[in-house]
């Protein structure tokens, strides 16, 4: 006779789950008694926010499922925002939730939650297990649904009773898992690839746009060898930054509000769009009649859903971008049939770099470009969100896939710490810096208590302007510098950091900046450095809501700065 919780266990084990990130109450305890003695590693953090996050960040560092705990009421209902977070990122995270027993479901019993009709909107699937016996059906198929086709967050929400219930052991060996209605499909269509290899050959004024699919899918090698037969440009979404390294003649850099100056006019002049794992997000398209306004457009994504959601496209290839790659490779030949136009984007590159006011003031950028040099090519980046994020993506040359980990379709502040806590978990050998700012780091602050309990050596750069910075970013170009209720008051973080028990210290000047970062990355355990920045730098290149991606603001425009 095995129990639920015995069984849910087992179920975790059979799945390759070796962590979880979680926080008991009463209606998992049964489930925690069998964790107890189970050779899965528990990692208790302060917040149930954080544990999601932190799942989600094992996931994006590692491509395995993230798996989390939480009990019911406010604990399931403090992991929406993480599920949102993995659901628009396409993070495949498994949530288990404990839930009151089911005699008292609908009842509005002490600590009860509808958690899958609330998280419906933002899981994958979700499963309300009503019968032990359907336990281990539902683990299975959870992870098998988390982890394929466009993947994403399912949460599991487990009575106490389902937990409690014993059952005969007459489970056999893994089956099959088959599901009425859900085969996603991983192979492009033949003829939809064909067709793409004629209109890339016919095409003057390419470019790939390239996304977060590419790296989901593990398709980078494909995509760099496809760009080098093809002599195409690659621009990235936020989330697609590594999938060609940074330094790569072809690579233009982060394209949309805050991408940079050539990778938008690259996308406005161009005549054929090769866009793969996207989504022509808002942020990325601006004014989405004016995007690519000349081009066709060929779209290959995994979700049906996306081809021609935002944007009319010409040929759509519905697959996975690794498989779809692979097909053009074989079918494509050496077509380097643009010289004109590889000058005019070489041109673009070399007369609109990024760039930063050097002026003996300590500056992110600067800050993020000695990390940057500290690091090589090693290391895990996870930001927060808001300038500090944008400052990251312009800014650290990212050389691989799986070395930059941020939100991004939702966007969620809080996110990027518990976050670095999961891939410093999942990548125990590799360096894992979060880059924050003091807004963001103050929203899950409490997790400094986790890595310092369980001596998890995340590294914690935090870019303290003391504003919330990217709304005054907004406030100070479009509402006349009436910085409504974004202004900080100064935070002493070193001092809290000490706290815990965690070494950090304070850098407000330039000369300081390497030794510091050494320092934090010597340190065997977890360490924190409030670097004091220049308070009102913006992030620039900036297009305005609205607006064509080529309207570019590229400069600073402030009163208070010298030209």
């Amino acid at each position: 006779m095995k129990s639920g919780a015995q069984i849910l266990i087992e179920g975790l084990k059979e799945q390759g789950v070796d962590v979880i990130f979680g926080y008991p109450g009463g209606v998992v305890l049964p489930i925690y008694d069998e964790l107890y003695d189970a050779d899965i590693r528990h990692i208790l953090v302060r917040h149930e926010q954080a544990a999601i996050h932190a799942a989600d960040g094992y996931a994006r560092a590692t491509g395995k499922v993230g798996v989390c705990l939480a009990t019911s009421g406010p604990g399931a209902c403090n992991l929406v925002t993480g599920l949102a977070t993995a659901y628009m990122d396409s993070i495949p995270v498994v949530a288990l939730t404990g839930q009151v027993p089911t005699g008292l479901l609908g009842n509005d019993a002490f600590q009860e939650s509808d958690i899958t009709g609330i998280t419906m909107p933002v899981t994958k699937h979700n499963f309300l297990v009503q019968d032990v016996k359907d336990l281990k059906r539902i683990i299975r198929e959870a992870f098998y649904i988390a982890n394929t086709g466009r993947k994403g967050p399912v949460l599991i929400d487990i009575p106490k009773d389902v937990s409690t219930t014993k059952i005969p052991d007459e489970d056999g060996p893994d089956q099959q898992i088959k599901l009425r209605g859900y085969k996603p499909t991983y192979q492009g269509h033949g003829k939809q690839i064909q067709k793409a290899v004629e209109l890339i050959e016919a095409a003057k004024r390419p470019i790939i746009y390239a996304g977060g699919g590419v790296i989901s899918s593990e398709a980078s090698k494909e995509l760099v060898e496809f760009a080098e037969r093809t002599c195409m440009p690659v621009t990235t979404t936020l989330m697609g930054l590594g999938c060609i390294p940074a330094d790569h003649p072809l690579n233009l850099g982060m394209l949309g509000m805050h991408g940079t100056e050539y990778a938008n006019y690259a996308i406005t002049e161009s005549d054929l769009l090769f866009s793969i794992g996207v989504r022509f997000d808002d942020r990325v398209t601006g004014n989405l009649a004016t995007f690519a306004p000349n081009a066709k457009i060929i779209h290959m994504d995994i979700d049906p859903a996306e081809i021609g959601k935002n944007k009319p496209v010409d040929i759509p290839i519905v697959g996975d971008a690794k498989n779809i790659l692979t097909d053009l490779l074989k079918r494509i030949p050496a077509t380097c049939s643009h010289p004109e136009w590889s000058e005019k984007v070489q041109n673009w590159k070399k007369n609109h770099p990024l760039r930063f006011k050097e002026d003996g003031k300590l500056r992110p950028q600067y800050v993020i470009r000695r990390l940057a040099e500290t690091l090589g090519d090693k290391g895990v980046i996870v930001s927060e969100v808001g300038q500090n994020q944008m400052w990251t993506a312009q800014y650290y040359p990212f050389s691989h896939p799986r070395q930059w980990i941020t939100s991004g379709g939702l966007g969620t502040m809080g996110f990027g710490f518990p976050a670095a806590m999961g891939a410093q978990v999942a990548v125990p050998d590799q360096p894992v810096f979060v880059i924050a700012g003091d807004g963001s780091f103050q929203m899950n602050i409490q997790e400094l208590g986790t890595i310092a309990q369980y001596q998890i050596p995340v590294k914690i750069v935090i870019l303290n302007n003391q504003f919330l910075g990217m709304v005054r970013q907004w406030q100070e170009l479009f509402y006349e510098r009436r910085y409504s209720y974004t202004e900080l008051p100064e935070v002493q973080f070193e001092h809290i950091a000490k706290a815990y028990g965690i070494e950090a210290e304070t850098v407000r000047s330039i000369p300081d900046i390497d030794s510091a970062f050494k320092r934090a990355l010597n340190c065997n355990g977890p360490y924190l450095l409030d670097i004091r920045v220049e308070r009102e730098e913006n992030v620039f290149p900036m297009v305005p809501a609205g607006a064509a991606i080529s309207e570019m603001i590229v400069g600073q425009h402030t009163e208070h700065e010298e030209e």
